[in-house]
């Protein structure tokens, strides 16, 4: 079943080849799903007045992921023109935050058994991935283009 993402990629006039459709489409999905959960995360831990002092940096990190993700799914559903050293910096920015995020709530799902973090750390590990995945293949368009422009 092709998504909405999919179908709006699919729809451009302007089709890009520096990802594979599919690739692309679950990166922008991951990187959406991991703006809410960091940001819901950010405020279930908002909900813990108990603990509020320990979860101050946990906080902070869900806000600037959510906020990377978010940026990140928007640039890349962006098919016109592409600028690849832009992608590549996003991309990169995105996967430091979800692993940063993803380890700091992770610590707190098993120090503390908030499933809030479980959740939040599974959903930035996810979204870590796909950025990953794209990233290489940015790196390699860009090397590719490179080898094609030196003299031999």
């Amino acid at each position: 079943m092709k998504t909405r993402i999919q179908a709006m990629l699919s729809a451009h006039p302007q089709p890009q080849a520096l990802f594979d459709q599919e690739a692309l489409a679950e990166c922008i999905a991951a990187c959406m799903e991991c703006a809410q959960a960091c940001g819901a995360c950010a405020d279930a831990c908002l909900g813990e007045p108990e603990h509020l002092a320990h979860l101050l940096r946990c906080i902070r990190m869900n806000l600037d992921c959510a906020d990377i993700c978010a940026a990140t799914a928007r640039i890349l559903s962006r098919l016109t023109a592409p600028d690849q050293n832009l992608l590549r910096t996003q991309l990169q920015a995105c996967v430091a935050a979800c692993k940063a995020c993803g380890d700091e709530c992770q610590r707190h799902a098993s120090e503390m058994h908030m499933q809030h973090c479980a959740l939040c750390a599974e959903s930035c590990q996810q979204c870590e991935a796909a950025c990953a995945a794209l990233l290489g293949r940015v790196t390699e368009s860009a090397d590719h283009s490179r080898a094609a422009v030196q003299p031999y």
